[in-house]
């Protein structure tokens, strides 16, 4: 928060001149976190950055395309030199193994889709780096998201990027208020990455054309299955797949093989009308098939949810807003019911498909570009 004094606000928001400022940059080795790096430096902060090792890099080192592998330790630490200032790498190894790869794969043999890039801003970016920061006496933290912090009458906001495309607020809906106080992401204001590796280009940057990060860092290929097998051998028995009526309509390899909504693959001959995933039920190790319309979903329920919205949670009967249950899709006009300071009914006015316990739901203000915050899907029992 800044300073009340005669003195200007600087870019991020503090009464003091930028070399008094320090701020630590979380530098995945990618394009984005190097400009937002490169470009505080150049505006004369004290910029210290600091790259995570979250798994072991060295079975990754020959893997391009997702962040955190040693070939990205390397390139962040590059731009650190190129820029003049200090870069640490941090063991965050066992922290990530516990709170962000266990429960993926728990999930996932429980039938869901999980989202571990959300867990790893919410339990690892901005826990425990956030709190290296504050130990590094930092004034603030920044990262290279696509996503805006906005100052409004009761405090910081969060505000989705201007580039739609690159918004990233479905995977930061968890950040906590005093999480925002501390944060900022420079580049959330840019029109376009275009405009992003211009100021690499700019910078003189070694990674301006490096391409983006595509796979989840520790999924080479988006390879879910794989990566579960080995975390939990056994994970794939086999079993069968059965229609919504019971009937048995073929065998699959494992139910982790699986998402809700899919429908190529099923290896079911014969059909008059695609069948699609319904439900994946662990227990009788079945995938339960069946027509379109079945994936229909008007009523969400929502649990673990953070709220950013002025008033509490829980102080009005419904919340009418937009919502998006998945990363790809827009959102869609809603109704919000609390059940209690942190679970709810959500009623789409409009049905979805494929909505799937393990994603998020988040909320979205529907005349502005706000964020109110999210929850998690589940089954509601």
């Amino acid at each position: 928060m800044a300073l009340h004094s005669d003195t200007p606000l600087n870019s991020l928001g503090f009464a003091k001149p930028p070399s008094e400022t320090r701020v630590v940059v979380a530098m995945s080795g990618g394009v984005d976190s190097s400009v937002v790096a490169a470009q505080l430096a150049d505006e004369g902060y004290d910029v210290v950055g600091v790259t995570l090792q979250l798994y072991d890099h060295g079975a990754a080192l020959a893997k391009n395309g997702a962040c955190c592998a040693g070939i990205d330790i390397h390139d962040a630490r590059r731009v650190a030199e190129e820029k003049g200032f200090p870069h640490y790498v941090l063991d965050y190894e066992n922290i990530f193994q516990d709170a962000v790869i266990d429960e993926f794969a728990d999930s996932y043999l429980a039938g869901a889709t999980p989202v571990p890039c959300i867990r790893c801003n919410e339990r690892v970016k901005f826990k425990d780096l956030l709190e290296t920061a504050k130990d590094l006496d930092a004034d603030c933290m920044a990262t290279g998201h696509y996503i805006q912090r906005k100052m409004g009458s009761k405090g910081a906001e969060l505000h989705s990027a201007e580039d739609a495309r690159r918004d990233q607020s479905y995977f930061l809906f968890s950040t906590t208020p005093e999480q925002l106080d501390y944060l900022r992401f420079p580049l959330g204001h840019l029109p376009n990455k275009d405009a992003t590796r211009a100021l690499a280009a700019e910078y003189g940057l070694s990674v301006a054309d490096k391409p983006d990060s595509q796979d989840i860092c520790f999924v080479p290929n988006g390879d879910y299955a794989s990566v579960i097998e080995k975390l939990r051998p056994g994970a794939a028995d086999a079993g069968e797949i059965v229609d919504h009526e019971g009937n048995v309509r073929g065998t699959h390899n494992g139910v982790i093989h699986y998402t809700i909504g899919q429908r190529r693959g099923l290896g079911i001959g014969g059909l008059t009308e695609p069948l699609y995933v319904v439900k994946l039920d662990v227990e009788k190790k079945q995938v339960v098939v069946g027509p379109k319309e079945m994936l229909a979903t008007r009523i969400i329920p929502v649990r673990e949810i953070n709220w950013l919205g002025d008033e509490p949670f829980d102080s009005k009967p419904e919340w009418h807003v937009a919502v998006k249950v998945r990363s790809t899709r827009p959102p869609r006009d809603a109704i919000i019911r609390p059940t209690g300071p942190t679970t709810a009914e959500v009623e789409l006015l409009t049905p979805e498909e494929g909505v799937s316990p393990g994603q998020a739901c988040v909320f979205y203000d529907n005349e502005s570009s706000r964020i109110f915050g999210g929850g998690w899907i589940w089954r509601g029992y």
